[in-house]
């Protein structure tokens, strides 16, 4: 035989080429026994396998048999090569992947094996996937045979079905995924379809039935995909109310809004009971006149409550897992935000949507100890709700204990507050309104009226907390309804206090107990600096309406008060002790116990007192064991006047939207000879500045100072 057989390729080369096969040597070539392949001596990658039926070694024989075999072989490969499939139809193949999940439950009878197992989590892959692909390679707004095959048969009915039936075990799991994905990319409006509304109802009901189910993922991605195709197109909300009632439906959607009562009002020269604080107690708890004649039945028939999209929210807004709490809250406060009015109106009126809030907040409330640290809770500061949600609830070995009562109490307070601002007008009327009925009045206002001194301590500062954590307009008027009353009639001394809670607060700031005093003190700075009229109006201005507080005194008077002044001030001159007593002082004796009188003249001609002069002669009274300033360096009563003034100029922008009159009262329409009374909140105060000179022995006497000057300056400002 020759020393190498040459291996033929075939002549049309395919589009992938093989790589070239190498020449086989014949002292390579075992001779096997007659019947056997012969095979090379060292076999490796790529070397070709010589087949010989006949154990002889023939040269022109063996040649042609391989030329033939190879033939044969380069023939089958170009056949494979050249014969391209051809492409299935997306309609044919969508159908047989339908088929082949519904021809599963026609063959198999074992109802416990698991969907994973199973090609139906595949199959339903691919539907999704040749639906998507078909949206993309239309125009916009066109609607491919896949979709429309989807729809006409109702595909999506059955697998809610098969989803609710739980057969196989997981399915519904895997429709819950598949449903979410298909509303999610696909990008033309399904949900106004019935045929994806009704299925999507009904896969509704399905969530939120119970807390830690393994679907619980499943469900909460669901939720929040309806919910954001809801903000996208507010008026599909429509699909998903329950009407009981078509008449009573009717009447809902006829019903005025609170904006066009307003309206209304102002077009006659009425006020709305929203800017009359003194009618506050008129005010019909419920959100609207029409709701007692159009309230839908919130509970369904044999006494079940329906689950609906809100209710199952709320259920899952109580996960024992943040992140799927959190991504409920979201969608609550995505559909809060719908500007439809009847979806409005339906949250209020046919849900628990606004018993549900304020129950939770009273439940979260009663989980904080009364033996809570209030140094603690004041550091908690202000806990947002996304941030708390985000963060693990596992309380670090360091904290102290009730920290994370707190911290879920005030996280789901700024949550409601959030939804409050953020919801419809109807929606946050009903909500604040509910939370005052069922947390303020029935669950805080027992805890302030306390008389033991730690909890009055643990109280007060929770209520503080709360003041910090309430923004939204809604929910502070009831706030500071609820702590300060309606009433804007100017005190009258002795009288009994028409509202309790306020007359316990401000009692408080000259309690026996100096701790008590200015974490009172502390809560009423806090509340002053809220942007609500209400507050200063009553705790300040309605005694200094009047103008009783200006005498009329006639110019006689005055100068026999003036020579008096100097007749004393002499006096102290003359006193070696009283003089003495202050020399080395920063304040010397003929700074502040005569005026010069320049000053006198200047004061008189813009007839204003120098308001430094007034204060370092109230100062030079005060010993420096009371003082702040003398424990820290470069700090003066000047600290208390900038910050007073600081606070002064933000109320000063909060006033701008009251439109107070910018003109005092003339002295001509005051009621000559009324009696001024400065109410009980300035009377307070003035009281416990009258007692600094007795708090020299006070182990917080450098922070009473401090808080008791801050007020008053604050407050004696804005009067």
């Amino acid at each position: 035989p020759p020393s190498a057989l040459p291996c033929p390729i075939p002549s049309p080369i395919p589009p992938h080429p093989l790589p070239s096969l190498p020449t086989l040597s014949a002292s390579s070539l075992l001779l096997p026994p007659p019947g056997r392949l012969l095979l090379p001596a060292v076999p490796g990658p790529g070397t070709a396998l010589c087949l010989c039926p006949s154990g002889r070694r023939s040269g022109p024989g063996l040649r042609a048999g391989r030329r033939e075999m190879f033939s044969k072989l380069s023939a089958l490969l170009q056949q494979a090569v050249d014969t391209e499939e051809e492409p299935i139809p997306l309609l044919q193949s969508f159908i047989s992947h339908w088929k082949g999940i519904t021809n599963y439950y026609i063959v198999t009878t074992d109802d416990t094996l698991p969907v994973k197992q199973t090609d139906i989590p595949w199959r339903l892959r691919q539907m999704l996937d040749i639906l998507v692909y078909e949206e993309k390679q239309l125009e916009r707004g066109e609607t491919g045979p896949c979709m429309e095959y989807l729809l006409q048969h109702k595909i999506l009915e059955t697998l809610c079905t098969l989803a609710k039936a739980g057969y196989p075990p997981g399915m519904k799991q895997q429709v819950l995924i598949l449903i979410t994905k298909l509303l999610g990319q696909i990008q033309q409006p399904l949900l106004p379809h019935i045929n994806v509304h009704r299925p999507v109802q009904k896969l509704i009901r399905l969530c939120g039935e119970d807390l830690g189910s393994k679907t619980e993922k499943e469900e909460v991605q669901f939720l929040t995909t309806v919910c954001a195709k809801l903000s996208q197109d507010p008026y599909l909300i429509n699909f998903f109310i329950e009407k009981k009632d078509s008449a009573d439906y009717r009447r809902l959607s006829s019903c005025p809004s609170e904006k066009n009562r307003v309206q209304r009002d102002q077009a006659f020269g009425t006020e709305s009971p929203r800017s009359s604080w003194s009618q506050g107690s008129q005010l019909d708890p419920s959100p609207t006149p029409c709701a007692s004649s159009t309230r839908l039945n919130p509970e369904g028939e044999g006494g079940q409550r329906d689950r609906t999209l809100l209710s199952a929210l709320l259920t899952l807004t109580a996960s024992e897992k943040p992140q799927f709490a959190l991504k409920a809250c979201e969608g609550l406060l995505l559909l809060a935000r719908l500007p439809e009015e009847v979806a409005a109106r339906y949250m209020v009126e046919s849900t628990a949507v606004c018993r549900t809030l304020s129950d939770r907040l009273s439940d979260l409330c009663k989980l904080i100890p009364d033996s809570i640290d209030p140094g603690q809770v004041e550091l908690l500061g202000r806990v947002n709700w996304r941030s708390h949600c985000a963060a693990s609830r596992v309380e670090d070995a360091d904290s102290f204990p009730g920290k994370g009562a707190a911290m879920s109490f005030f996280s789901w307070l700024d949550y409601c507050d959030q939804l409050v601002k953020e919801a419809h007008e109807v929606t946050a009327a009903a909500v604040a309104q509910e939370i005052r009925r069922r947390f303020f009045v029935k669950v805080l206002e027992p805890r302030l009226l306390q008389v033991s001194e730690a909890r009055i301590l643990s109280s007060t500062e929770l209520l503080m907390g709360v003041v910090t954590h309430v923004t939204s307009p809604c929910l502070l008027d009831e706030l500071v309804l609820f702590l300060l009353g309606e009433e804007r009639e100017g005190e009258v001394p002795g009288q009994p206090a028409c509202h309790p809670l306020r007359y316990q607060l401000i009692d408080r700031c000259n309690h026996l107990s100096d701790e008590i005093s200015m974490a009172t003190l502390r809560f009423f700075e806090q509340l002053l600096q809220k942007p609500q009229e209400h507050i200063i109006y009553n705790l300040v201005l309605r005694n200094l309406r009047g103008r009783c507080y200006i005498g009329n005194s006639t110019g006689q008077e005055d100068r026999a008060a003036e020579n008096e002044h100097l007749d004393e001030t002499d006096e102290l001159e003359e006193d070696p002790f009283f003089t003495d007593i202050y020399t080395g002082s920063r304040f010397p004796a003929s700074d502040w116990l005569v005026p010069p009188v320049a000053t006198q003249e200047a004061t008189k001609a813009d007839g204003k007192p120098e308001v430094n002069r007034i204060v370092n002669s109230f100062l030079c009274l005060v010993p420096d064991a009371v003082k702040t300033s003398d424990l820290v360096a470069g700090c003066g009563y000047d600290t208390y006047l900038v910050d007073a003034h600081r606070m002064f100029q933000g109320c000063c922008v909060n006033a701008r939207e009251w439109k107070w009159p910018l003109v005092p009262k003339h002295l001509e329409s005051c009621e000559p000879g009324g009696i001024f009374y400065e109410g009980d909140f300035l009377k307070v105060l003035f009281d416990r500045m009258a007692q600094i000179l007795q708090q020299v022995t006070c182990k917080q006497k450098g922070p009473i100072k401090s808080g008791i000057v801050d007020h008053c300056c604050f407050t004696i400002a804005i009067g």
